[in-house]
C-alpha cells in the first residue's frame, strides 16, 4: 500500500513537471516568431465597375503599406532602392493583415487595411542591399524657427512668420517627428531680439526648459535676398549637433517657403533615423538562463524579447525542471543589451557563458 502511494506521488510530480514544461514550450512557441512592423489605416478607394477585383484592391493596399513602411525606416537616400518591388515579394514580407472597414458609397468602394510585416524578413531585405534600417520611434520635438533678415536687420518670430504658421500643415503618416511649436511669448521674443547679433552662440535654454522636452531643434534662417543660410541646432538623445544648409530660395514667395519646410523636415527625419539605426550586420548571440518556476517572470521576459526592436530572434534551446535556456540574437553590443534590460528592471550574473537572470 505504501509503495502504491509513493508511486502515485512520483507520477503526480512527473506529470506536473511535464505540464509546466509543456506550458513553457507552448508559450515560447507563440512568442519566438519575429515581431512585426505594423502599418495601420491604409485607405484605398476605387470605382465599383464590372471588372471590380477585390484581391487587386487589397494588393494595392499592400503596396501602399510597404511604401509607407520604407518611408518611415529608410533614410531618403536609400528609399528609391525599394521602388517597384513586385507584389509577390511584398506579399512574402507580410506576417498578417486585417480589414478595418469596407464600404460602398455612390458606387465607390472604400477599403481600410492594417498590415503587419515580418520584421526579420524586412531586416534581411535591407541587409541584402547593404542598408541599415531605423527603428521607427515616434518622438515629440520642441521646434523653434527664427528668420533673420540680414538686409533689414529684422527678426520674424511666431505667427508673424509664414513658416511658423504652416510648419505643422501637411503632416505625413510616415513622419516620426511631432513638432511642438512655442506659444507666443513677449518675454521670449525680447530675449531672442536681445541676442539677435549672436544667435549662433546663444543656447536658448531659458526658452526650451519651459516645454519640458529633452529633444529640440532651433532653426535659425538667415535671409539675404534670394539666398538663405540655415543653422540647425539639433539636440536628440542629449547630444547636440549642428546641421547647416545653403539654399537659393526667396522667402517672400510662399512656394519657396513650402520648399524650405519640406527640405528641413526631410533633414530632421533623416537625422532622427540615423540616431535610431539598427546595425543588422551585428548579430550577437547571447545565452540566458531564466528560472521557469516563476511563470509570470518568464512571460514578461519573453514579451520584452518579442517587443525589443534590436532582438533579431530568440528561442529556448533547452530546459530542465528549474530553468529555461534562451538563445538571443541581438543587433548590438552586450553592454547595450544589459543597459536596455536594466531599464526594464532586469539584472544578470554574467560571470559565465550562460548569463543567469537574477
Amino acid at each position: 500500500m505504501k509503495f502504491n502511494i509513493k508511486c502515485f506521488n512520483f507520477k503526480k510530480v512527473y506529470i506536473h513537471f511535464c505540464f509546466l514544461a509543456f506550458l513553457n514550450i507552448f508559450f515560447s512557441t507563440e512568442n519566438i516568431r519575429a515581431s512585426t512592423l505594423s502599418v495601420n489605416d491604409i485607405e484605398i478607394s476605387t470605382p465599383f465597375e464590372i471588372n471590380f477585383d477585390k484581391n487587386q484592391i487589397i494588393n494595392e493596399g499592400f503596396i501602399e503599406a510597404f511604401d509607407r513602411l520604407i518611408l518611415s525606416i529608410a533614410q531618403t537616400k536609400d528609399q528609391k532602392i525599394f521602388n517597384n518591388l513586385s507584389i509577390n515579394i511584398i506579399k512574402g514580407l507580410i506576417e498578417t493583415f486585417s480589414i478595418n472597414e469596407e464600404k460602398f458609397i455612390n458606387e465607390i468602394y472604400y477599403l481600410s487595411l492594417n498590415v503587419s510585416f515580418n520584421k526579420k524578413k524586412i531586416f534581411n531585405l535591407f541587409e541584402s542591399q547593404n542598408i541599415f534600417p531605423s527603428n521607427p520611434i515616434k518622438q515629440n520635438i520642441f521646434f523653434l524657427p527664427i528668420i533673420f533678415d540680414q538686409n533689414k536687420n529684422e527678426i520674424s518670430l511666431f505667427s508673424e512668420s509664414y513658416l511658423f504658421n504652416n510648419w505643422n500643415l501637411n503632416h505625413k503618416k510616415y513622419h516620426l517627428l511631432n513638432y511642438i511649436l512655442p506659444a507666443e511669448d513677449i518675454e521670449d521674443f525680447n530675449l531672442i531680439k536681445l541676442y539677435s547679433n549672436n544667435l549662433e552662440n546663444y543656447d536658448f535654454k531659458k526658452i526650451i526648459q519651459k516645454y519640458e522636452l529633452d529633444n529640440y531643434i532651433i532653426s535659425i534662417i538667415f535671409k539675404n535676398n534670394d539666398e538663405i543660410k540655415v543653422l540647425n541646432k539639433i539636440n536628440f538623445n542629449e547630444k547636440e549637433n549642428l546641421k547647416n544648409l545653403n539654399l537659393n530660395l526667396n522667402l517672400d514667395q510662399e512656394k519657396d517657403v513650402n520648399k524650405l519646410i519640406a527640405s528641413l523636415k526631410e533633414l530632421y527625419e533623416d537625422y532622427w533615423k540615423s540616431k535610431n539605426e539598427i546595425n543588422t550586420a551585428v548579430k550577437l548571440t547571447l545565452a540566458i538562463s531564466v528560472n521557469n518556476k516563476d511563470y509570470l517572470k518568464v512571460s514578461e521576459f519573453e514579451k520584452i524579447m518579442k517587443d525589443m526592436d534590436l532582438v533579431y530572434d530568440f528561442y529556448i534551446y533547452k530546459f530542465n525542471n528549474k530553468n529555461n535556456f534562451y538563445k538571443i540574437i541581438f543587433n548590438g553590443s552586450p553592454d547595450y543589451f544589459l543597459k536596455i534590460m536594466k531599464s526594464n528592471n532586469y539584472e544578470f550574473d554574467i560571470q559565465n557563458q550562460v548569463w543567469i537572470m537574477k
